[in-house]
C-alpha cells in the first residue's frame, strides 16, 4: 500500500509541475527531472546536522565514519569528506574524495545554484577552496548549506555539521553531481 501511495504521490506532483523542498522552495520537475534525487541527498544531510567532534580535533564517531569513506585518516579536515559521504549515502560512487577542490572540476561546474549543488569556497591564504558543503536552497543573495567540519561561526575548521547562512558573493564555484555529465573517475 505504501508503494501505491508513493507512485501516486510522484504521479500527482508530475501533474502538477511543481515540488516544495526544504524551506518552501519550488522546483518544476520538468526543469529539473532529478528533484527527487536532490531530495534524497538534503534527507540524507540534514540527518547528520548536530553531530559534533569529540575533543575539537577532527575526531568521533561520526567524523571517522566520513573520513574512513574517503580513505584518510581521522584527524584529517572533514568537509569535502562529509559531502563525498552524503552522495555516498545516497547511491552516487562519485564525488569521493577528502581534498574540496577536486570537488569541482569544469565537468560538473555550474551557475545554476539548485538544492544539493556542492559549493566551494575560495581562500587566498591556501590559493585554493579550502572548505565546501551542500546547498539546501538559496534566499535572494543568501544560500542556505548544510555543512561539515564549520562552527556557528563559519569557519572551516570546525567542530561539526550545521546549516548556516552564508552570502553567494563567498563562493568561487558550485558543482552539479547530479546533472553534470562527466567521468566516475574524476576524483
Amino acid at each position: 500500500m505504501a508503494t501505491v501511495k508513493f507512485f501516486l504521490g510522484i504521479v500527482c506532483l508530475a501533474l502538477a509541475g511543481s515540488n516544495s523542498l526544504p524551506g518552501g522552495d519550488s522546483i518544476n520537475l520538468r526543469q529539473d527531472p532529478a528533484l527527487t534525487d536532490r531530495k534524497r541527498l538534503l534527507q540524507v544531510a540534514e540527518k547528520e546536522l548536530g553531530v559534533r567532534e569529540s575533543s575539537g580535533n577532527n575526531d568521533g564517531p561520526r567524523v571517522a565514519e566520513y573520513l574512513s569513506y574517503v580513505h584518510v585518516p581521522e584527524g584529517s579536515a572533514w568537509c569535502a569528506a562529509f559531502v563525498s559521504w552524503v552522495f555516498g549515502q545516497a547511491g552516487y560512487p562519485v564525488p569521493r574524495t577528502a581534498w574540496s577542490p577536486a570537488l569541482f572540476p569544469l565537468s560538473k561546474r555550474t551557475k545554476q545554484i539548485r538544492p544539493a549543488v556542492v559549493f566551494g569556497i575560495y581562500f587566498s591564504q591556501f590559493r585554493r577552496i579550502a572548505h565546501c558543503g551542500l546547498v539546501e536552497r538559496q534566499d535572494g543573495d543568501w544560500m542556505i548549506t548544510i555543512e561539515g567540519n564549520t562552527n556557528p561561526d563559519g569557519s572551516r575548521e570546525g567542530d561539526g555539521v550545521y546549516r548556516k547562512r552564508r552570502p553567494l558573493k563567498a563562493v568561487k564555484y558550485f558543482a552539479d553531481w547530479i546533472t553534470k555529465k562527466g567521468g566516475a573517475d574524476e576524483n
